[in-house]
């Protein structure tokens, strides 16, 4: 027990921020998802509008079967983002998602990888595209999608089912 009353103080503080923090967490994961799904469905289209495009990059950085991959990366890129902007099979959508920027990294940001220069100078992975939209999915696949979303609802819902 604390008697001294700087140290019951301390605690009541700690206390506060600390429900603040876990009470927030599910507003921050909404967030999240809102933003970096909504960028990942925007991105995937454009891939898919331009395939033609998406193809020459993908030929430009020796991506074998470019066309396959380019209408790959742009319908995993939509249907996960949505997935993920919505909340639904959260962590299993941004697998393939952590792949493709992944893949994005060593590929066509393969410079800042190189030579592991990141390790010395980290902003220069953190200023690459793909970086966020990979740090993003990578949270979602820890912390899941938070309790406002689908996943949450569903797992309410067949929690309170009966068991026979």
């Amino acid at each position: 027990m604390l008697t001294n009353p700087f140290f019951h103080w301390l605690d009541v503080i700690y206390s506060f921020f600390l429900k603040l923090g876990s009470n927030l967490q599910s507003f921050f994961l909404l967030y999240m998802r809102i933003t970096w799904g909504h960028q990942f469905i925007i991105t995937g289209i454009k891939k898919l509008q331009d395939i033609e495009g998406t193809a020459a990059l993908f030929t430009k950085l020796n991506i074998p079967s470019p066309y396959f991959h380019a209408y790959e990366v742009g319908a995993v890129e939509s249907i996960c983002g949505i997935l993920l902007l919505i909340g639904f099979a959260s962590r299993i959508a941004v697998i393939p998602l952590i792949i493709v920027m992944l893949t994005a990294l060593s590929t066509a940001h393969a410079a800042a990888l190189a030579n592991l220069k990141f390790v010395i100078d980290p902003h220069l992975l953190v200023i690459e595209r793909p970086y966020p939209y990979l740090i993003t999915s990578i949270v979602v696949f820890i912390f899941g999608p938070g309790r406002i979303s689908i996943d949450a609802w569903l797992k309410r819902w067949v929690d309170n089912q009966p068991r026979y």
